[in-house]
């Protein structure tokens, strides 16, 4: 039987947990938003470079080498960008991953502990009803741990799949300005 005291060791330590991936989201959001004005600067002074350079150009042949000439870097400024971005957010997943992780980890043992404390405690005839329970528990976690996989796998394939479209676009864009 829980005490009081328990219950509200229980209910602190939730918020906690709830405080510490607050901050985390908003440390995630703190990087997405220093991330978007370094970007914003950047293309700013670019933008400023670039029609500057177009203003100054002579005739068409220029004008084609100009364009050529921009699109490479552009390419490799947006990967980076994204690659950026993919970081923060894989980094803020993890985190509260593994927050998560912790909270089931310690709930899955203080289940397992009470169902110990139960089927000391059962009544003569009640076997069936704690191994239907112990099996329920166990099913439940290896269902959790089967989940966890699967989503740790889509993750890292959606990552490969980013690199690869990332490294695909490069190359493109290197193809575009070796052809002009």
């Amino acid at each position: 039987m829980l005490t009081a005291e328990q219950i509200l060791a229980s209910h602190k330590a939730n918020i906690e947990t709830l405080f510490g991936l607050t901050q985390k989201a908003f440390e995630g959001v703190e990087k997405l938003v220093e991330l978007n004005v370094q970007a914003s600067k950047a293309a700013l002074a670019d933008t400023a470079n670039n029609t500057q350079a177009v203003l100054n150009v002579k005739d068409a042949q220029e004008l084609l080498a100009l364009q050529a000439s921009l699109v490479q870097p552009l390419a490799e400024k947006t990967a980076a960008y994204s690659r950026h971005l993919l970081d923060i957010a894989q980094s803020a997943g993890a985190e509260i991953s593994k927050t998560f992780e912790g909270q089931t980890a310690e709930a899955q043992k203080q289940f397992a502990t009470l169902v110990e404390s139960a089927t000391q405690n059962a009544p003569a005839g009640s076997e069936t009803a704690v191994t239907l329970m112990k099996n329920a528990m166990s099913a439940a976690n290896t269902a959790y741990e089967s989940v966890q996989k699967a989503v740790q796998q889509a993750g890292d394939i959606a990552t490969n799949n980013f690199n690869t479209a990332s490294e695909s676009a490069l190359n493109a864009s290197k193809n575009v300005g070796k052809k002009r």
